[in-house]
């Protein structure tokens, strides 16, 4: 079925590649290619990270809910690692306060502290003896995974070519979904013969990204120049004041509702596939395997979709593109989840249908593009960090509502499909944001 898939799927890269080629575009420097696999590799490896903790929920919980003094039962499984991904989520939400910071202090060295954050408190997961310790573990490393996304995104906006930094956009947040390829390749392997606690030690590497970051990767010349000219220059009065206001808000509520059906939706499809391998007659080392394969079909459709962002936003519009996104996710959110999942023998149209869930999943790299086209250089992180922060909090309760749902009904499709609705909401808000096409990057 991946060859089927990729197969079918070798037109689209190809056009891709071809309209990217077509296009004359300024030469990168060597600093520029340096600061961008910087970038591009801390958020690969931040979305290794990130979704370790999907693949090895089931066998962590197994082990350490006992530990804790509670049943291990698929019911209490489906709360624990609902609540502990709530926490994942909240530690997203204070990620906020990198933005600042790297709006005072710099992109680079910021974003090399968040790199180091995340790994650090990763790799110490791989040390939890109960339930709480692994929640107080996620709950950090989700405040240094939280604060990589905006700050790379920035940097690359502010350092490429203006011709460039939007396919760079596209580029850069294939990184994040290249880690669920690093992750699930991990599982088939070290996961699957050493077991989830090796896992997360693997989680500890991006270390020497953050090395690298400090050492090799400079301020791009926009923030130097903008910190020159005064760092209590806050054009608009903020990202609150009167220029920004309604666009943060808007923004703000855009990423809130991408947050809330992808994570729902990518923190369960594991477990999804577990259950429907074990219904088909596998061993939980098949089940495993195969869960691992469903997280390379999704990670090939979110490439694919992130590569088609630039293309169709500078074609349609920004938010028309977003539209489009939204609405394939609403459409495949409730295929996969609230039918596919309950189909006789649904293993197979539940992978299918993954593909399709990751390629609209991509609208996550319009945002990369989109928000730094909004804001000048003196607030440019912080509105990133904040309108990326923000639907973490909401996503934390509705993944607690989504884990006493599980508990309440036995089963995990229903709940997760019902997020289909949070991006019915986010079509309506569409229209009330700012149109970027054919606008330079501000000052």
């Amino acid at each position: 079925m991946l060859a089927q898939i990729v197969a079918a799927s070798g037109g689209c890269i190809e056009t891709i590649l071809v309209r990217s080629l077509r296009e004359h575009r300024t030469k990168l420097t060597a600093e520029q290619v340096t600061g961008f696999w910087a970038a591009w590799t801390g958020w690969t490896l931040d979305g290794m990270d990130s979704f370790i903790y999907a693949l090895v929920l089931s066998p962590a919980l197994t082990e350490l809910l006992p530990k804790s003094g509670m049943a291990n039962t698929p019911e209490n499984v489906g709360l624990a690692g609902s609540i502990l991904f709530a926490l994942f989520l909240v530690g997203w939400g204070f990620s906020f306060i990198w933005g600042p910071l790297a709006d005072r202090f710099g992109r680079t060295r910021v974003l090399a502290a968040t790199v180091f954050a995340y790994a650090l408190f990763t790799g110490a997961a791989a040390w939890a003896q109960n339930v709480w310790e692994l929640a107080l573990f996620r709950l950090l490393a989700g405040i240094g995974i939280g604060g990589e996304w905006a700050l790379a995104g920035t940097y690359v906006a502010e350092a490429w070519p203006e011709d460039r930094r939007k396919m760079g956009a596209g580029y850069l947040q294939t990184g994040y979904y290249f880690g669920f390829f690093i992750a699930a390749a991990l599982n088939y392997t070290i996961g699957a013969r050493f077991g989830w606690r090796a896992m997360f030690l693997c989680g500890l590497s991006p270390v020497l990204v953050s090395l690298v970051i400090t050492l090799r990767v400079k301020e791009p010349a926009r923030w130097k120049r903008r910190t020159d000219e005064g760092l209590d220059k806050r054009t608009g009065g903020g990202i609150f004041g009167p220029k920004y206001r309604k666009r943060t808000i808007v923004n703000a509520a855009l990423l809130t509702v991408a947050i809330i059906g992808l994570w729902a939706g990518s923190v369960y499809e594991p477990t999804a596939i577990i259950t429907l391998a074990k219904k088909a007659g596998m061993t939980i080392a098949e089940a495993s395997k195969t869960a691992s394969l469903g997280t390379v079909i999704l990670s090939i459709g979110t490439i694919l979709g992130c590569l088609a962002v630039p293309i169709l936003a500078e074609s349609f519009g920004r938010k028309k593109t977003l539209a489009i996104y939204f609405a394939g996710m609403c459409v495949f959110i409730f295929l996969t989840f609230g039918w596919v999942f309950y189909v006789a023998n649904g293993l197979r149209p539940f992978l299918a249908c993954l593909f399709f869930l990751g390629f609209f999943g991509g609208n996550f790299a319009l945002f990369s593009l989109w928000l730094p086209e909004q804001y000048d250089t003196s607030v440019r992180a912080t509105a990133f960090s904040f309108a990326t922060s923000f639907g973490r909090f909401v996503g934390a309760g509705v993944n607690f509502l989504i884990g006493a749902m599980v508990r309440h009904v036995g089963t995990i499709g229903k709940p997760v499909a019902y997020t289909a609705i949070a991006f019915g909401l986010g079509l309506l808000i569409i229209p009330f944001a700012q149109e970027t096409r054919n606008e330079p990057l501000p000052d």
